[in-house]
């Protein structure tokens, strides 16, 4: 019999995000510092003195990326080489998808000019411009499938948004212990206006990432042939997840004593506690599917990241109320203002924005059985008298 973490594998939730917000704190406290910054709203105080740029480094990393990278690469250009099945014919672009395209141009247009006459409402251009991304990307979807997540799972997609700026408040307080990113002009607003400025455009993270993977996936037939590529089976998947999940934790603990040297952990270890809990509960995890040879999922989720993320960077380019990086060892050769080597960052984040998505789905499903249980028990007492 199932327990009952495993028929609600949302509730690990609970015990993640304790993890995530107090095993960092029990590092600085540990290691002597004040825990004043690390609370600080808005933050404003830079108190992190980050490494210069190291050729090393970055080569290094350049090199990971690469060997990470290219085989999958090959494969699925060989595969879609061999494979000549005709993509199905496109259907007419909806009204609305013709609306979100032109209200996000206008969007854009305001948020990268300088007019006077619009420098009140400039500061708050970054949703309406992922409001019209996540449209677009829907009504794209719609024309090649017939179907989308906001026309027909209306409750999973606005779901998604409130997932999502709780998802992303994370990141941002995460961020405190490594400083990797701060918003220009934060020192000059409310505390009150901070929290709403930011928690309006977090909350569009999800429904822009797993908007972008579903056209990919349902729309194209990208990466199609990693549906057949190497099999990862491991024999104490139990054991393995345990290790993981205690590095990940001791990891975030010292992430305010070291940021330079494990500041990539703000990426990983969400990621790696959320689905080691998912393995030691017998639950699926989003690399289960890697066990029958099938990696497309995850291709499409890093690269679905990626593709939001130059979108981030470069809408952010040119606003009036941008952020700024500071990455150690790698702060240089930027495209928009991300030094090229912080895009690595996007990959492992779509899987967890995937992983988020997908409890969401299954608090939604469930809502929904209830409530049909429930009419139909109506219905029946209805009938009966």
């Amino acid at each position: 019999m199932r327990t009952r973490l495993q028929r609600n594998s949302w509730m690990i939730l609970v015990p993640v995000f304790v993890s995530l917000a107090v095993l960092p704190l029990i590092g600085v406290a540990l290691s002597g510092q004040s825990l004043a910054h690390y609370l600080e709203f808005p933050p404003t105080t830079q108190y992190v003195e980050h490494a210069p740029f190291s050729w090393g480094v970055f080569t290094i990393l350049l090199i990971g990326v690469m060997l990470v990278a290219l085989p999958f690469l090959a494969w699925d250009r060989l595969h879609a080489f061999l494979d000549h099945e005709r993509v199905p014919s496109l259907k007419n672009f909806s009204w609305w998808g013709w609306a979100g395209l032109v209200f996000g141009i206008v969007a854009w247009v305001l948020a990268w000019s300088r007019f006077a006459w619009c420098s009140a409402i400039q500061p708050h251009s970054f949703t309406p411009q992922w409001l019209s991304f996540i449209v677009v990307v829907n009504a794209l979807t719609f024309r090649k499938t017939g179907q989308c997540m906001m026309t027909h799972r209306t409750g999973y997609f606005f779901a998604l948004f409130l997932a999502s700026a709780i998802f992303w408040w994370f990141f941002e307080y995460l961020n405190r212990f490594v400083q990797n990113w701060h918003y220009d002009g934060a020192d000059s607003i409310s505390p009150d206006q901070y929290f709403w400025r930011a928690t309006l455009p977090f909350s569009t993270v999800l429904p822009a990432v797993l908007g972008t993977y579903e056209l990919l996936a349902r729309g194209t037939r990208l990466f199609k042939g990693m549906e057949g590529f190497l099999p990862v089976r491991v024999r104490k998947p139990k054991y393995l997840a345990g290790a993981f999940l205690a590095l990940a934790c001791i990891g975030l603990s010292g992430i305010g004593v070291w940021p330079d040297l494990l500041y990539p952990l703000l990426w990983v270890a969400p990621l790696v506690i959320i689905t080691s809990m998912q393995a030691l509960t017998g639950q699926r995890t989003i690399f289960s599917p890697l066990a029958d040879n099938n990696w497309r999922r995850i291709c499409l989720l890093a690269l679905s990241a990626l593709i939001c993320g130059v979108f981030w960077e470069m809408w952010n380019y040119k606003s009036s109320a941008k952020w700024l990086y500071a990455i150690p060892f790698v702060n240089r050769f930027k495209v928009f203002e991300m030094p090229l080597a912080g895009y690595t960052g996007y990959l492992p984040f779509g899987l967890e924005c995937a992983v988020i998505g997908d409890l969401v789905k299954e608090l939604v499903s469930k809502r929904t059985e209830v409530r049909r249980s429930s009419e139909r028990v109506r219905e029946t007492e209805s009938i009966q008298s």
